[in-house]
């Protein structure tokens, strides 16, 4: 498992808009690297617009926002245009971001197990070093708690 001080572990991945995305082209900004489950489910959608009420906030705080989910780039294109997501979302089809942060785990509904994203959130500071985890992420009141934290600790 992760822990706050060691250096996140880097990717290039596709992302939406035909982006690909590394994590070393954001060495000098803070990075939220948020991840969830599903495209346009409910708290997965909340949790989108949420950041993306506070993207001008998180400018202000020299820090960029990253989506990954297990969705497809033409998901992510989708849900990006619907909601007006003005940050990226990156295709993690193959989950291995998302096993090399600890978050693709088991999961269960209905009685049923399956692998999945559990929704977890990192800071990542300038650096490229974990500065913050929030596993198992409850989306009420979450980019509040993230943004309090930047400015305490980051800024």
């Amino acid at each position: 498992m992760l822990e706050v001080g060691q250096i996140a572990p880097t990717f290039k991945k596709p992302a939406n808009n035909g982006q690909t995305i590394n994590l070393e082209d954001y060495r000098g900004k803070n990075v939220v690297l948020y991840f969830y489950p599903k495209d346009s489910t409910p708290g997965c959608t909340t949790e989108a617009c949420d950041f993306r009420d506070y993207h001008a906030e998180f400018a202000t705080l020299n820090t960029v926002v990253l989506g990954v989910s297990p969705d497809s780039v033409t998901s992510h294109d989708k849900f990006i245009a619907k909601h007006e997501l003005p940050f990226p979302l990156l295709a993690d089809e193959d989950h291995s971001v998302a096993e090399a942060y600890g978050v693709w785990v088991l999961k269960k509904m209905y009685g049923r197990e399956y692998m999945g994203i559990e929704r977890s959130t990192f800071i990542l500071d300038t650096e490229g070093k974990i500065a913050q985890i929030y596993p198992k992420v409850k989306v009420k009141d979450h980019v509040q708690q993230v943004v309090a934290y930047i400015k305490e600790h980051l800024v």
